[in-house]
C-alpha cells in the first residue's frame, strides 16, 4: 500500500471554503487540483459553478475543468476513470493530486470505491423521463423510484430530478437498481487522506446567501442567456444544476429576478444538507470545522497530516 500515491480529497457543502483551502495546500505543497464538481467539466458555465478563475488556473493546475460542452455526456464512471488515471500522472511529476469538490456522488465513487455500469444510457428513454416529469411531477418520478430502489430513492430529495433520472434511467436498461450496482467496490490505485469540511449552520447560510448575490452581480443571468443563445436546451442535465435551472425559469418569465435570486439561494441552502448528510456516513474522514473564517488553520493542518502520510 505504501507504494501507491496518496490522493488528497477536500469534500464538504457548497460555499464552505473547499476551493481555498484546496488552493492554499497546493501552493505549499505543489499540488495540482483535481475538480470534484460535476458542473465544472463544462465549458461557458463559469459563474454557476463557481469555476477556478484563469489566473487560479494558471498558478496551480486543474484538471476536469472546461473539457466538456454542456450537451455532451459526463457520468459518474466518466469521473472515477479520470480520476483513476489523473492520480498516477500528477504522483510522477512528483506532486500531489488534490480531489476538491462538493458532488458527493462523485466523491463517494472515489472514496468508497463505488463502481457504477458502464453503457446504460439513452437518450431518447432520458428525454421520456424528462417529459413524464414535466406532465406529471418529479414526485411522481420518485415515487416510481421508490418502488424499483428505494435505497436510492431514500437518499435523494423529491425535487432532485437530475439523478432520479439517472436512477430510473439505470434501473430501466440494465433490469437492476443503482444502488446494487453502488454497492460493488472497487478500490482505486491511491491511497486515500479525506478531508471533511463544515462550518456552523447560520455561517454556512450566510456565505450560501452572499455567494448568489457576488454570482448575479458577476453576470450569472447573461452567461445563462448565452447559453440557451447557443442553442443548449434547458432540459439538458447540465443546465438542470444549480443556478441555471432558476435562471432559466426567470429567463422564460416564469418568474421574477428577485424570485429566482431567492429560489436560488433556498435551493443552495437544501443542497447543502444533503451534502452534509452525505458526508455524515462517511467513516474514515477527518472532519475540520473552519468557524467564521478559518481556513487558514485548516489548511495548515491539512499540510502536516500531508507530510505524515508521504
Amino acid at each position: 500500500m505504501s507504494d501507491l500515491p496518496l490522493l488528497l480529497v477536500i469534500c464538504g457543502p457548497t460555499a464552505v471554503g473547499k476551493s481555498a483551502v484546496a488552493m492554499a495546500v497546493a501552493r505549499r505543497v505543489g499540488g495540482e487540483i483535481i475538480s470534484g464538481d460535476s458542473a465544472q467539466v463544462y465549458r461557458y458555465m463559469d459563474i454557476g459553478t463557481a469555476k477556478p478563475t484563469p489566473g487560479e488556473r494558471r498558478e496551480i493546475p486543474h484538471h476536469l475543468v472546461d473539457i466538456l460542452d454542456p450537451d455532451q455526456r459526463w457520468s459518474v464512471a466518466d469521473f472515477r476513470q479520470a480520476v483513476d488515471r489523473l492520480v498516477p500522472q500528477v504522483a510522477a511529476r512528483g506532486r500531489l493530486p488534490i480531489l476538491a469538490g462538493g458532488t458527493m456522488l462523485y466523491i463517494r465513487a472515489v472514496t468508497a470505491g463505488d463502481s457504477f455500469p458502464e453503457g446504460a444510457y439513452d437518450p431518447e428513454l432520458r428525454r421520456q423521463l424528462y417529459e413524464r416529469a414535466e406532465r406529471e411531477g418529479a414526485g411522481s418520478l420518485h415515487d416510481w423510484l421508490a418502488r424499483v430502489d428505494p435505497v436510492t430513492a431514500g437518499r435523494l430529495h423529491p425535487a432532485d430530478l437530475r439523478r432520479i433520472v439517472r436512477a430510473l434511467e439505470v434501473y430501466l436498461l440494465t433490469g437492476t437498481p443503482i444502488s446494487a450496482h453502488a454497492a460493488r467496490r472497487c478500490p482505486g490505485p491511491y491511497r486515500l487522506l479525506v478531508v471533511g469540511l463544515t462550518r456552523p449552520r447560520p455561517v454556512l447560510y450566510r456565505r450560501i446567501d452572499a455567494r448568489v448575490d457576488r454570482m448575479l452581480e458577476a453576470g450569472l443571468v447573461e452567461e445563462v442567456r448565452g447559453l440557451l443563445a447557443r442553442g443548449y436546451s434547458p432540459r439538458l442535465p447540465s443546465m438542470r444544476a444549480l443556478g441555471y435551472r432558476e435562471m432559466v425559469d426567470y429567463l422564460y418569465g416564469r418568474t421574477t429576478l428577485e424570485e429566482a435570486r431567492r429560489l436560488l439561494a433556498r435551493n443552495t441552502r437544501h443542497f447543502a444538507r444533503r451534502q452534509l448528510t452525505w458526508m455524515r456516513r462517511e467513516t474514515g474522514m477527518v472532519w475540520m470545522d473552519l468557524g467564521e473564517d478559518d481556513e487558514e488553520e485548516a489548511s495548515e493542518r491539512i499540510i502536516r497530516m500531508v507530510a505524515g502520510n508521504r
